[in-house]
């Protein structure tokens, strides 16, 4: 049973590159870890157009990108480059610090191509807001696959429908995509105490209530939703972990329990003390809005 619905809200990333972004939302902060939640596309990406993200900062989260469609180079501050395609999950530990860069690949530069995808932020537990920044790529080939009657269910991340994914969390954390036959539904038992529904095409409907496109749908605790498909097929992705241990600010790409933390950072950045990308002088300058953390 759906406790609340998100809606999303569209933000420019520069360049025309448009994200609907769901998360953090006024009604709730975080989903599990899950802190912020963007979807971006499908895209049809002109050949003249540049949707390259410079160089810019993080701390207190890891990213975590997922695509359908295209290719991304991610090039970082620890030395880290990983062409990012669809299928494959992509966790970048930000910690302490990490500088990173996201572009379009030589090989689509200039050509006409499509991209689509997500990117989420799941905030550190405090324990591990400061550990040392990492990034690990876990290819499509690892992601476990659970055919079922009318569906099939990628484990990106967590344990679901008896499968176990790969990728290390720093809290128990759930992240399917969920692709269902037309007229078709899934149970979805066992579900983490925080958890939200996205769809990501076609028409939903979870407990016999249609999901509006670009909304999120939390989950109550304890619950079993029914997820079902209209009259073609659709795909939805299911996010949730446990709570997170305490409240989180936000300041730009910077997550802390700490709004000290937060100004601490903004002053780093300013200074060009987080680091730089190999290879890269560009970066994205700090907000010239002054530092009012979200609360």
């Amino acid at each position: 049973m759906s406790a609340a619905i998100l809606k999303s809200h569209e933000k420019d990333l520069g360049g025309g590159f448009v994200v609907r972004r769901l998360l953090p939302s006024a009604v709730k902060q975080a989903v599990g870890p899950f802190i912020f939640f963007d979807h971006f596309g499908p895209i049809d990406v002109a050949p003249d157009a540049n949707h390259d993200v410079r160089p810019h900062p993080h701390i207190g989260l890891a990213t975590v990108t997922y695509l359908f469609e295209g290719a991304i180079d991610h090039r970082d501050s620890i030395g880290s480059y990983q062409r990012i395609e669809p299928g494959a999950i992509n966790w970048m530990t930000a910690g302490r610090g990490i500088v990173h860069s996201e572009r379009t690949p030589h090989d689509l530069a200039g050509q006409p191509h499509r991209t689509h995808g997500l990117q989420l932020w799941a905030a550190l537990p405090k324990a591990h807001e400061e550990d040392e920044p990492s990034f690990t790529h876990t290819p499509q080939a690892d992601i476990p696959v659970v055919p079922l009657d009318g569906a099939v269910v990628k484990v990106l991340i967590g344990t679901a429908f008896g499968r176990t994914s790969p990728v290390r969390t720093y809290m128990p954390t759930l992240y399917l995509d969920v692709a269902l036959q037309a007229g078709r539904e899934l149970r979805l038992e066992g579900l983490p105490p925080e958890a939200a529904i996205y769809p990501v095409s076609g028409e939903v409907s979870v407990d016999g209530a249609a999901l509006v496109p670009h909304t999120m749908a939390l989950i109550e605790a304890g619950s079993v939703p029914v997820v079902t498909a209209g009259g073609g097929p659709a795909q939805f992705v299911v996010i949730g972990g446990a709570p997170l241990d305490g409240h989180r600010y936000l300041f730009w790409n910077f997550v802390s329990s700490s709004k000290e933390r937060l100004a601490q950072a903004a002053d780093d950045w300013s200074a060009q003390r987080m680091g730089q990308v190999p290879g890269e002088t560009e970066f994205i300058p700090l907000p010239k809005a002054p530092l009012r953390p979200a609360s």
